[in-house]
C-alpha cells in the first residue's frame, strides 16, 4: 500500500468523518485500488491517528459498499464487477429518466441558465484533463437537474446513490477518447429539457447512463482477461 494521500482537515468534523472523508476521495479516485486490503495499523501510521477513527471510517465506507469486509483477510476496497455496477446503474438509469421527464414541466429559466452554464463549465474542466474537476463539474451539472424536480423524496433517492455512482462516473471519465461523447450527451440533454421535450430528454438521459455502463463493461472485461 503505497499512498500519498493526507488527512483533510476539517474542525467541525468528527476526526472519524475526516478520516472517512479522505479515504473515501482516496477509493473513489482510485488511490486505493479495488480489492486492495485496508490495514489499520498502516493508515493510522499514515494519517497520524489512531486505529479507533480508522476502524470507524472504514465500517462507514462497508455501509457504503466502498468496502468489502473478507473472513480472515480483514477489510479491501470493493472491486468493481459487472453485477455491483449493474445494481447501481439500472436504478440510477430509470431515476434519470424521470428527472429529465419532471425537469422539463418544472425547470425553471434560471435553472436552464444554470445548466447551460454547468455544461460549459464541464467543458472547460476535460480541456484541464483533471478527472477530480471534471467529475466535480459532471455532478454539479446533473444536480441542477435533478433539484429542478421539485421532488423532494426523488432527489433524496438520487442522493442515497451518489457515492456509489460517482465512483463509475470516475471510471468512465478516465478514458480521455469518451470525453467528446460525454460533451455531446450533455448538451442533447440540455437541448431537450430547453425544449421541455419529455421523451427526448428521457432517451438522451437513458442514453448517457448506458453508454457509461458499456464502456465501463469494456473496461471490467479488458481487466479481467489481462490477468
Amino acid at each position: 500500500m503505497n499512498l500519498d494521500m493526507t488527512l483533510e482537515s476539517n474542525a467541525f468534523l468528527p476526526l472519524r468523518d475526516v478520516v472517512f472523508r479522505t479515504l473515501r476521495k482516496s477509493i473513489l479516485t482510485g488511490e486505493l485500488k479495488p480489492g486492495e486490503r485496508l490495514m489499520e495499523i498502516h493508515l493510522a501510521d499514515k494519517l497520524g491517528v489512531s486505529r479507533t477513527p480508522i476502524r470507524e471510517a472504514i465500517h462507514m465506507l462497508e455501509l457504503e459498499g466502498l468496502v468489502t469486509m473478507i473472513p480472515r483477510r480483514g477489510a479491501e476496497v470493493a472491486r468493481i464487477t459487472e453485477k455491483s455496477m449493474q445494481d447501481v446503474l439500472e436504478v440510477r438509469r430509470a431515476l434519470d429518466a424521470l428527472c429529465a421527464e419532471l425537469a422539463c414541466e418544472r425547470i425553471t429559466e434560471e435553472d436552464l441558465v444554470s445548466l447551460q452554464q454547468a455544461c460549459k463549465e464541464f467543458e472547460k474542466s476535460v480541456k484541464t484533463g483533471d478527472l477530480t474537476e471534471i467529475a466535480k463539474c459532471d455532478v454539479a451539472l446533473h444536480n441542477i437537474i435533478v433539484l429542478a424536480t421539485g421532488n423532494a423524496r426523488l432527489v433524496q433517492l438520487v442522493n442515497n446513490l451518489s457515492e456509489q455512482m460517482y465512483r463509475y462516473r470516475f471510471e468512465y471519465i478516465k478514458d480521455k477518447a469518451k470525453h467528446a461523447a460525454l460533451i455531446a450527451e450533455h448538451n442533447r440533454i440540455l437541448q431537450a429539457l430547453m425544449t421541455r421535450d419529455k421523451a427526448a430528454a428521457a432517451l438522451a438521459a437513458t442514453e448517457h447512463i448506458d453508454n457509461q455502463q458499456n464502456a465501463i463493461i469494456r473496461t471490467i472485461r479488458s481487466e479481467q482477461a489481462g490477468k
